[in-house]
């Protein structure tokens, strides 16, 4: 009995424990966001006021207006969702494509080129930055929205091929071998069976894929010249490079484009932690 209440209470301890840990972290993680709520409803002359006033006595709504009249935030907008939409479609369905034939299809060198393909995973941007812009340039394609849009229809990213790999690998063969049976093509079998279980590992890469566009500022930066095609993080960047900063429109205009991502990555939390889960089961 006395070790069995040892041991009962023991486990107590560290659920306790656990429990701290997670909420300390968890504290941490959200302080940041709650700054920026806090500093987007204030007036300029009380955002660095020791000790901090989280709650300010009159909320200045009036910085959201600033947030999208200083900057032309709505066609920033509009760049972002263009670009970032036919990158999330292209990146997630090439790379579904790629990698439906390494889990499926039995081809010479199969393992090295996947090899091949995930050492790139390694390989920092910085090293193909200059040679890809050259490349773009040749073509004409500077200060066009091609070199953040095209790239992504000629396979996807590693990463995704890796994950969705691994899920393929856990439908069973004989939903395949029954619809070649029945007639079916490969690709027929691809986007009929393949893609509609695959639902939690596509969902998940998408938001991978969404997240990595709609914050990407260093490929609109590079590429992109006339404000009119700018994107939201530039757009975000201009407010930063002021000369003098406002930090409450500027707060604002943060969390203006962050709420997309936050509301996506809620919506399909459950799909998320699905696919994380199951795309590690099968090698």
């Amino acid at each position: 009995m006395a070790i069995t209440l040892t041991r009962t209470r023991r486990k107590k301890i560290h659920a306790i424990f656990v429990y701290l840990f997670l909420i300390v972290s968890s504290a941490a993680t959200v302080l940041p966001l709650l700054w920026m709520i806090s500093t987007s409803l204030k007036s300029g002359d009380i955002i660095f006021q020791i000790p901090p006033k989280w709650i300010p006595n009159d909320f200045h709504w009036e910085n959201y207006y600033r947030a999208v009249t200083d900057i032309p935030f709505f066609l920033y907008l509009k760049n972002t969702v263009l670009i970032t939409f036919f990158r999330v479609f292209a990146e997630v369905f090439m790379s579904a494509f790629v990698a439906y034939g390494f889990a499926r299809f039995h081809f010479p060198g199969k393992n090295i080129w996947f090899l091949i393909l995930l050492s790139t995973i390694m390989l920092p941007g910085e090293v193909t930055m200059i040679p890809v812009f050259l490349m773009f340039s040749e073509l004409g394609w500077i200060n066009t929205f091609k070199p953040l849009i095209v790239p992504a229809f000629f396979g996807g990213q590693a990463v995704f091929v890796f994950l969705l790999r691994q899920y393929f690998l856990t439908i069973p063969r004989e939903l395949e071998e029954a619809a070649l049976m029945d007639g079916a093509s490969r690709f027929q079998i691809f986007y009929k069976i393949f893609l509609p279980l695959s639902k939690p590992a596509l969902i998940t890469i998408g938001i991978f894929s969404f997240q990595g566009s709609w914050n990407d500022l260093l490929g609109p930066l590079m590429y992109l010249n006339d404000s009119n095609k700018f994107t939201l993080q530039l757009g975000l960047a201009m407010f930063n490079g002021m000369t003098k900063v406002e930090w409450g429109p500027l707060m604002a205009a943060s969390i203006l484009v962050l709420l997309p991502t936050l509301i996506i990555f809620f919506a399909m939390q459950k799909y998320f932690v699905e696919g994380i889960s199951v795309t590690g089961i099968k090698g």
